[in-house]
């Protein structure tokens, strides 16, 4: 079994929603009136190459994102795409020496658009989400949410990825997306209230696909939520989890926007928890 880190683009965010400041709706709102950017972040998709078939976790961004609703505040002003047509997912499967037919699933760690835009390369593929995700992502209130359903493909019917399964770990809830058990679900609600990441095993090792959970791996592991969670204690909750995890097992931990993470799953580097550490710039966080 091997992971692949696929690069598609990059993106700009405000320094206040990469690390939220403050609490309640002024955390939220921050972004909007924040004059800081952060330097141009990664926007990552993952490749399980598994013998049971092709997992795909994510699709990346698009070249549709460089032209976003102007209606929508956030979009207008706290969010920048940078990405090319070769860099979309579809056409960086050659260089892997597969093709979009060879994906037999995709998981979808939440519907928010840098994560769902590479959809149309996989119509041949089982897309699974959380079915309250599909909910929230749906119609006009979607919309609103920062959610663009319009653009999904006119195939989109994702089946609902319900998380049935015991205990794994610390997380209360489970699903195993593989006969033999070593590619599994978790809940981590924060960035959106169901929000999940995949977690492989891979012998004695952990590799944990975190979508939007911690923006970087030291916000993680110094329980620093993101500026847009709408809720606090949920965000804040699934951090503490993820820690007591990599307490438990060597992990590999992988967020989607974290510079470091293609580098991290390329040298099989275990992330290391430390002791309570001071609040760091921005500057630092991404360094």
């Amino acid at each position: 079994m091997r992971i692949h880190a696929i690069q598609t683009g990059v993106v700009q965010i405000k320094a206040s929603q990469l690390n939220g400041r403050g609490h309640g709706l002024a955390r939220r709102l921050a972004p909007l009136v924040d004059d800081t950017w952060t330097p141009w972040l990664p926007t990552f998709a993952w490749v399980i190459e598994h013998p049971e078939g092709i997992i795909l976790v994510d699709t990346g961004a698009s070249t549709r994102l460089k032209s976003l609703p102007r209606w929508h505040p956030h979009f207008r002003k706290a969010v920048r795409f940078e990405i090319e047509p070769e860099q979309e997912v579809g056409p960086q499967f050659k260089a892997l020496g597969m093709g979009p037919k060879d994906v037999k699933q995709v998981v979808l760690t939440h519907l928010h658009i840098d994560h769902d835009a590479g959809l149309s390369a996989f119509p041949n593929s089982e897309v699974l989400v959380s079915r309250r995700e599909i909910d929230k992502a749906s119609g006009l209130a979607g919309r609103i949410r920062g959610y663009l359903p319009e653009r999904w493909p006119r195939w989109f019917d994702p089946k609902p990825l319900d998380l049935l399964s015991g205990p794994y770990g610390p997380f209360a809830r489970s699903r195993r997306l593989t006969a033999s058990g070593d590619v599994i679900v978790v809940p981590t609600a924060g960035h959106t209230p169901d929000h999940v990441s995949i977690i492989v095993e891979d012998g004695e090792t952990s590799v944990f696909l975190a979508g939007d959970v911690s923006y970087n791996e030291r916000n993680m592991l110094q329980g620093h939520i993101d500026g847009i969670s709408p809720d606090e204690g949920a965000a804040m909750g699934t951090l503490k989890l993820i820690r007591e995890f990599i307490a438990t097992r060597p992990t590999i931990f992988l967020p989607t926007h974290d510079p470091h993470s293609a580098q991290r799953l390329a040298q099989r580097q275990i992330t290391r928890a430390w002791a309570e550490a001071p609040s760091e710039q921005v500057a630092d966080l991404i360094d």
